[in-house]
């Protein structure tokens, strides 16, 4: 199959999938930094809103999250009021909506990777092939993490300072004020993004010097990208500073009515600038502790290759072995000649493209919290390096084998049970049965990760519904919860639901409470709580790979 309709296949897969949609559940971030929040502010619903965006303490800007899952919950929102789509607003749309336009806004990784190939000597149809083979791609971006946002932006910046390069190794200044917005906008979105933006915009700076004649046209695109950054900045702070001190977006939408003097007092009142708080919360030790700590080598040793296998390992081999090529020519040169030698070594490929890829990757492990998500916007450039000289094609088989199971592994069995489980209890909940009489809904959740609320699709004023979250908590602590919600059956029309991974069913069983119904959702995998081996060869191996919905009955058994 030649290379372009391959891509077209997987392209093609990447969207359906979305459509299916993926079960797998990578990170509660992928909720509860966009879709949570926004499904509150604008459909208003039921949600849990995290402590990043609380007015007391504002670290994420509310501007991607309104350009993303808001625009698109305003779209459904909009659809049912005018009667288009009487039902628009559900789980399913909840869910695929932001995701889709995320999916969308993928394909701008693609794009970057078509404009960018020939620049550094790769083949544009086999660096898309790998790109979009990629479970990285496949599954990462497909979900509403910030991270993806900072691998678009990345790759936009990247474009941006490549494509400035003529035949004539000429620069176009007339760049420099979208690769002020891009780097501004990635700060905002994540401040990170200053780690991947740092060697592009040496990159950019270098061939900017290179190029001009005069320090007046070295200047003059140094300022333009100055002055747009800093438009950027006061846009972002503005919208963030009159969104968290308006609390939410009723009070935000309600600026419009107000004059240019109160917005200006409102704004000398509190500036919320969200990367220094952002940067602030992050940079204290204590505070990561309580995300978990990794050791320093995490990003190298383990993330790289959970993400991108054996491409990450032959960038590794490449570095050392460039390295070493270099430390023995200086050495070389120093002993006989006088002069700078030769920094880079062609025989081995451009390293820029290897800066690129590890000065982002050794600013990251400054951290002590290290999570495989945090590397994802990497993919561009080391998709870029192994495509050149053929590298990553002798590998073809493990490169497809290893993409297959990570997409299995994380689009379809990681926590893949919580979502179909909130399907279910969301149509149970908004049967036609349940919406004639009032009926009481108490959802318990254990030994899972955090439930968007959002996708049970209950609005604010409906105090009938209650969640908990009881997270990892220990059995006597779950089973005093689950104990005393049985007792308090007050109706005839109550329930009560426990939502607990197979792995831990057991668990209830000893709280001596009666069962009334249960069901079991497949599959689901609970690294948290994993499958011992033995049970996954034994006659009962669906259910340590399931999610059980347990009804509690109203009697409660002393244990």
């Amino acid at each position: 199959m030649a290379a372009w309709r391959l891509w077209a296949v997987l392209a093609a897969l990447r969207a359906g999938w979305c459509l299916l949609p993926q079960a797998g559940y990578l990170h509660p971030d992928e909720f509860f930094q966009s879709p949570e929040v926004m499904a509150g502010d604008i459909l208003n619903l039921q949600v849990y809103y995290p402590w990043e965006f609380h007015s007391s303490s504002p670290c994420r800007t509310v501007v991607f999250p309104l350009m993303t899952s808001g625009v698109t919950y305003w779209v459904v929102k909009s659809l049912q009021q005018l009667d288009i789509c009487s039902s628009c607003i559900n789980s399913y749309t909840l869910l695929v909506s932001p995701r889709l336009l995320f999916t969308i806004f993928s394909f701008v990784l693609d794009y970057s990777v078509y404009q960018l190939a020939p620049s550094w000597e790769a083949d544009p149809w086999k660096a898309l092939v790998l790109l979009a083979g990629s479970y990285v791609t496949l599954v990462f971006y497909t979900r509403t993490f910030t991270n993806t946002l900072e691998g678009l932006l990345f790759a936009l910046l990247l474009v941006l300072v490549s494509s400035n390069k003529s035949d004539s190794s000429s620069v176009k200044p007339t760049s420099s004020p979208l690769i002020g917005i891009v780097t501004t906008a990635g700060f905002f979105n994540r401040p990170t993004f200053l780690a991947f933006a740092l060697m592009p915009l040496l990159y950019w700076a270098g061939l900017n010097v290179d190029s001009q004649k005069s320090i007046k046209t070295i200047i003059n695109p140094l300022l333009k990208l100055i002055t747009c950054a800093c438009f950027t900045a006061v846009v972002f702070i503005t919208a963030d500073t009159l969104y968290f001190t308006s609390v939410g977006l009723d009070n935000f939408y309600s600026i419009k009515k107000s004059s240019l003097f109160d917005v200006i007092a409102r704004l000398n009142h509190k500036m919320v600038v969200t990367p220094l708080n952002f940067l602030s919360y992050n940079l204290n030790p204590h505070n990561l502790a309580q995300h978990g700590s990794h050791p320093r080598v995490t990003h190298f040793t383990v993330n790289g290759i959970m993400l991108f296998g054996i491409l990450h390992i032959l960038a590794i081999g490449a570095g050392f072995k460039m390295l070493k090529k270099y430390i023995y020519q200086l050495m070389r040169v120093k002993s006989y000649y006088r002069g700078s030698p030769r920094v880079f070594v062609h025989s081995e490929g451009n390293p820029k493209l290897l800066l690129f890829y590890f000065v982002p990757l050794a600013f990251l492990s400054l951290f002590s919290h290290q999570e495989p998500r945090f590397l994802i916007p990497l993919i561009l450039p080391l998709v870029l390096f192994n495509t050149s000289q053929n590298r990553a094609m002798k590998w073809k088989p493990v490169i497809i084998i290893f993409n297959v199971l990570g997409a299995l592994v994380f689009g379809w069995l990681h926590q893949g049970g919580l979502i179909p489980c909130l399907f279910h209890l969301e149509h149970l909940m908004h049967s036609p049965g349940s919406s004639n009489h009032t009926r009481h809904y108490t959802l318990l959740f254990a030994h899972t990760y955090m439930p968007p609320r959002s996708l049970l699709n209950i609005k604010k004023k409906d105090t009938n519904i209650e969640v908990i979250d009881m997270a990892g908590s220990e059995e006597e602590t779950l089973c005093q919860t689950v104990g005393q919600q049985a007792k308090n059956f007050t109706c005839n029309d109550c329930h009560f639901f426990v939502i607990i991974p197979g792995t831990v069913r057991a668990t209830i069983t000893k709280c001596g409470v009666l069962l009334k119904n249960e069901t079991l959702i497949f599959p689901h995998l609970s690294m948290e709580d994993p499958p011992q081996i033995s049970f996954l060869f034994s006659e009962n191996w669906r259910s340590q790979l399931g999610l059980y919905i347990l009804q509690l009955g109203r009697d409660h058994q002393s244990p």
